[in-house]
């Protein structure tokens, strides 16, 4: 098949969902098919991308001068398609760029499959505009209504679009690369860096530095985590708009930034515990990192900690939005270092996280992929 991925966020830019995609995308092309991306960053020099890409004008999204929201017209989009002559695309993000794709290809009878990657309309009120998201919620179902099926990453987001009524919502789980992540990339040099040796542990957190990822919690967990522990390294692995000031306000975690490959496995597997109190999630592709790397993780039961983690088993799940018993499962967790139950429960995480591999989730995508091509002929 010949694929159009357009999308707002996509390597170089470091989060789950560019990650996640350009994972989809290496997995098609390895399996045959033919793919253009249609996005907001040109490939790092030092980095070529070994997939065509077109660059659409862009702008930083207001408030998170991280990413970046694409702008196009139907027509150039319409030109675009007639050029490269797709059999499908794949929509990743509701934004102008996201919309004329799909008016340009209702144009041209190319079928549209969308993704919800992505709980925008939940950061309105963490950006000081509350009461909107009724009409974001609106404007989503529209969108996404449009096109032959709009997938997301778990059931508890699928639940939710359906509820909007959102139609034909399809569920496509995450993987994550094992081989990368693993406890094999622990380094002794770089806890040292942070002040630890195997005598005291390190807590970890991984993910955007942003309003919407509950970062007082994590400050308040991180302080518990240092009272049962007061020689722990409590280490903060990630950038955004809240960066700064949390360093101004919290000195006594260590920043150590965005990381990425073997920097960002390293910084995983040379940790201990990896504490993640969002509830903003449709997925958390960074679970299954920490898992796969040996860590023993608190999260919210909700999305992929409640898909893979087993609670006492292989990590410690707290009742979704519920911060005084996700404290108290982070004041567990922390009591177990030096006991006999640690190790196995980072290898049982260890292992759960080896049944999520990206082969069985890629070729679920070129299945749905291909149901939107031959529903097209079938209607034709």
């Amino acid at each position: 098949m010949k694929l159009m991925l357009i999308t707002d966020t996509y390597p170089p830019d470091i989060n789950g969902v560019a990650r996640s995609l350009s994972t989809f995308a290496a997995g098609l092309a390895a399996r045959g098919h033919e793919l253009e991306v249609v996005t907001t960053l040109a490939a790092p020099e030092d980095e070529p991308d070994l997939l065509p890409r077109h660059v659409v004008t862009s702008m930083p999204l207001p408030g998170y001068p991280g990413l970046r929201i694409g702008f196009s017209t139907t027509g150039q989009m319409q030109s675009r398609f007639e050029k490269f002559r797709p059999d499908v695309l794949y929509v990743a993000t509701e934004t102008p760029l996201g919309i004329a794709s799909i008016r340009a290809a209702s144009r041209l009878g190319i079928p549209v499959v969308s993704g919800f990657h992505t709980n925008f309309q939940t950061y309105l009120e963490e950006y000081h505009l509350p009461g909107l998201e009724a009409v974001a919620t609106g404007l989503l179902r529209g969108i996404h209504n449009q096109t032959f099926r709009t997938l997301t990453p778990s059931a508890d987001t699928a639940a939710m679009l359906q509820r909007w009524g959102i139609v034909n919502v399809g569920v496509l789980g995450r993987g994550v690369d094992t081989e990368l992540f693993s406890p094999i990339q622990r380094r002794a040099a770089l806890r040292k860096e942070w002040g630890v040796d195997d005598s005291a542990p390190v807590a970890v957190y991984v993910g955007r530095v942003a309003a919407e990822k509950n970062l007082p919690l994590l400050m308040r967990a991180f302080a518990i985590f240092r009272e049962v522990h007061p020689n722990a390294a409590c280490v903060v692995v990630g950038d955004g708009p809240r960066l700064k000031a949390l360093q101004a306000e919290h000195p006594e975690c260590l920043y150590l930034g965005a990381r990425r490959g073997v920097e960002l496995a390293e910084c995983y597997a040379s940790a201990d515990y990896f504490l993640f109190p969002s509830s903003s999630e449709t997925f958390g592709n960074v679970v299954l990192e920490a898992m796969s790397s040996g860590l023993v993780t608190v999260a919210y039961d909700y999305a992929a900690p409640r898909l893979v983690m087993r609670p006492g088993e292989n990590g410690f799940l707290a009742s979704f939005e519920d911060e005084a018993a996700y404290l108290d499962k982070v004041r567990e967790a922390a009591g177990l270092w030096g006991g006999s139950r640690l190790p196995a429960i980072r290898e049982a995480a260890r292992q759960a996280a080896g049944d999520y591999g990206w082969k069985r989730v890629v070729e679920q995508f070129e299945a749905e992929l291909q149901a939107a091509i031959d529903a097209r002929k079938t209607c034709g």
